[in-house]
């Protein structure tokens, strides 16, 4: 059974697993919308109610995408998040942030009609743009609030400073960052922020983009999948990254769970949403019975000490995908 979770001080609560969507339009090699909508039903099936998009997923297909999925019934249990403020051309990874005021409301607008809905449940800041006030953005969302085109802010990749003061504006609900074995700069500041404010943390990329998976090969990435330009995963580095994965192995062989269960296992123990994305049936159904499996204390410890902050090297982004970071 999945864990829940409220969603935010005064939202919904959930189950605490969800399916990050992206890789179902983009970025992770070849796609395909019949199987992807397998795997969302399936994933409704099982109980996934969150569902993760952003408009700039494949320029707007993934939002398509998922206008599909909730038409065949889904529209009244599933939570649909969906991201603003990243501009960038189709097939193009290089991009600009921009959270003006009038492209917030053309951004929102877009997304209600890609989506067939009229109100966006959880409406994230993609990426905050460095040298606009927070405040301003976080009022031109009030506004959408108030107009009732959207039920709930959300902030993604921000600095605890940029959540503090947009959270003075209006309640944040949730805020979305990558998290996991692999990544933890969360814990120093962020996660202690979000318990403070009542705020719900949502991690995507929980199994590292794969690396946690125990079986990564980088030599089968497709030419399309932008693992391969990042530097985490360059072949020297990912050498040196696939040989630190023991302790996750051995806690995985003790449990009858595969490495990557144990990883996802390791976040939601943490008290927190995640969001693995995925393309593949299988993968889906491993993710959810790992909401299920439940690590010792002894377990948890000794993965928190083998994978202490900075244990993987490599940047997770190129200077590109980092533009909006910690903003």
């Amino acid at each position: 059974m999945i864990p829940t979770l409220p969603l935010g001080a005064d939202g919904p609560v959930l189950p605490a697993l969800g399916l990050g969507c992206m890789g179902m339009s983009e970025f992770y090699g070849e796609t395909d919308d019949k199987r992807s909508l397998l795997v969302l039903r399936r994933a409704h099936e099982l109980g996934v109610r969150m569902f993760d998009t952003a408009d700039m997923y494949g320029n707007g297909h993934n939002e398509e995408l998922l206008a599909r999925f909730l038409s065949e019934g889904g529209r009244d249990s599933a939570l649909v998040a969906t991201k603003f403020g990243i501009r960038k051309a189709p097939g193009e990874y290089a991009r600009t942030i921009d959270n003006s005021t009038e492209y917030i409301r053309e951004a929102c607008e877009a997304s209600l009609q890609r989506l067939g809905v009229e109100r966006i449940a959880l409406y994230y800041v993609h990426r905050a743009e460095t040298g606009r006030p927070i405040e301003d953005t976080m009022m031109a969302l009030a506004n959408l609030v108030q107009a009732g085109k959207i039920a709930r802010i959300g902030l993604s990749e921000v600095s605890d400073d940029t959540l503090r003061r947009a959270h003075t504006v209006h309640p944040v609900a949730a805020v979305q960052s990558e998290y996991s074995l692999t990544t933890r700069d969360m814990e120093a500041e962020m996660l202690p922020a979000c318990r403070e404010l009542e705020i719900a943390f949502v991690a995507y990329s929980p199994l590292g983009r794969g690396l946690l998976s125990g079986a990564f090969d980088l030599d089968a990435l497709s030419e399309s999948d932008f693992r391969r330009n990042l530097p985490r995963f360059s072949s020297s580095t990912m050498e040196e990254n696939l040989t630190r994965l023991d302790t996750l192995r051995v806690i995985a062989d003790r449990r009858e769970a595969t490495p990557a269960q144990v990883a996802l296992a390791w976040v939601l123990a943490k008290g927190v949403f995640a969001i693995p994305g995925t393309k593949q049936l299988s993968y889906l159904e491993q993710n959810v019975a790992a909401a299920s499996l439940r690590l010792s204390p002894d377990d948890i410890a000794r993965l928190d000490r083998a994978y202490a902050p900075g244990s993987f090297i490599g940047e997770r982004y190129t200077a590109e995908g980092m533009k909006g970071v910690n903003a």
